[in-house]
C-alpha cells in the first residue's frame, strides 16, 4: 500500500516537473506569437498585456512588403537541404567504414571525429573564410556548403557510427557469400536497416544548418543570397529604429516551421534514437 502511494506521489511530482519545464520552454514562444499578432501601435503601447486587444496580421504584412524575407526562407531551405543531403551521403559512407574497422583503428577514427566536432565554429570561421576566398568561392553557394560540411559531416558521422554498429555482421557476411559486393551490402542491407537512424540524423543536421548564422554572415555578402538567420539579424537596428513587430513576426516565421516539422516526424526521431541505443 505504501509503495503504491509513494509511486503515485512520484508520478505526480514527475508530471509537475514536466509541466513546469514545458511552460518554461514554450513561454517565450507563446509571448512572441501573441506579440506578432498585435496591431501597429499596440505592440509598443501595451507591452504588459499578453493577449492582443484585436488580433492583426499587420506585422506579417509589413515584414513581407518591406523585406525579402521569403527569399531568405527559400535560400535557407535550399542550403539546408543540400548540406543535409551531402552530409548524410558522406557521413553514411564514413560511419559504415569506421564500424567495419576492428580494434584500435575504430577507436582512433571515432575519437578523431569527436575531436573535430569539439572545435567551436567561431574558432574556425576566419580560417574557413580565408580558404573559401583563396578558392574564389566567397559569396557563393558552394563556398557556404563547404563551411556547412565542416560541422555537418562530423556530427552526422558520430551519430551514424552508433547505428551501423547495431547491424549484425553475420547478415552482411551471408550477403557477401550469396554474391553481393561490399557496396551492394551497404546499399541493400546495412543502410535500410539503419534507415530510422539516418532519418533522425538528417533531421538534426537540417535544423543545425537552418539555424546557422556565423558562416552565412561571413561568406555570403549578397543580400539576395542570405539565409533566414542573417535576414532576421538584419532587422536589428538602433533602439530608435528597431521595429519590434517585424522582429516578432520574423521570429514566428523562423521558429514555427521547425516546431511543426518536429511535431509531424517525432515518431521517426524517437524510432531513430531508440535504434541507436543498442550500443
Amino acid at each position: 500500500m505504501m509503495k503504491k502511494m509513494w509511486r503515485s506521489r512520484g508520478a505526480i511530482v514527475a508530471y509537475l516537473v514536466l509541466i513546469v519545464a514545458s511552460l518554461l520552454a514554450a513561454g517565450p514562444l507563446v509571448v512572441v506569437i501573441f506579440a506578432s499578432l498585435k496591431g501597429q501601435y499596440e505592440i509598443v503601447a501595451n507591452t504588459s498585456r499578453l493577449l492582443p486587444e484585436q488580433f492583426s496580421l499587420y506585422w506579417f504584412d509589413s515584414l513581407l512588403r518591406k523585406t525579402d524575407f521569403l527569399i531568405y526562407v527559400r535560400n535557407s531551405l535550399v542550403y539546408s537541404s543540400l548540406s543535409t543531403l551531402l552530409g548524410i551521403v558522406i557521413s553514411s559512407l564514413a560511419a559504415y567504414a569506421i564500424t567495419r574497422f576492428r580494434g584500435k583503428k575504430q577507436k582512433i577514427f571515432t575519437r578523431g571525429i569527436v575531436l573535430t566536432y569539439m572545435f567551436p565554429p567561431i574558432l574556425l570561421a576566419i580560417p574557413y573564410f580565408m580558404l573559401v576566398s583563396s578558392l574564389g568561392l566567397a559569396n557563393t553557394v558552394p563556398g557556404l556548403l563547404m563551411a556547412y560540411m565542416s560541422f555537418t559531416v562530423p556530427f552526422c558521422t558520430y551519430l551514424l557510427v552508433s547505428y551501423f554498429k547495431t547491424v549484425p555482421r553475420d547478415v552482411e557476411e551471408a550477403a557477401l557469400i550469396d554474391g553481393l559486393t561490399r557496396p551492394g551490402v551497404f546499399w541493400r542491407i546495412s543502410l535500410p536497416l539503419v534507415a530510422p537512424g539516418v532519418v533522425a540524423t538528417a533531421i538534426f543536421a537540417f535544423i543545425n544548418a537552418w539555424n546557422e548564422f556565423l558562416y552565412s554572415l561571413l561568406i555570403i555578402s549578397t543580400g539576395s543570397r542570405q539565409t533566414i538567420s542573417v535576414g532576421l539579424y538584419s532587422l536589428k537596428g538602433g533602439m530608435e529604429t528597431l521595429q519590434w513587430g517585424d522582429m516578432m513576426a520574423a521570429s514566428v516565421l523562423v521558429v514555427i516551421p521547425s516546431v511543426v516539422f518536429f511535431s509531424i516526424i517525432q515518431k521517426s526521431i524517437a524510432a531513430g534514437l531508440t535504434a541507436g541505443a543498442g550500443k
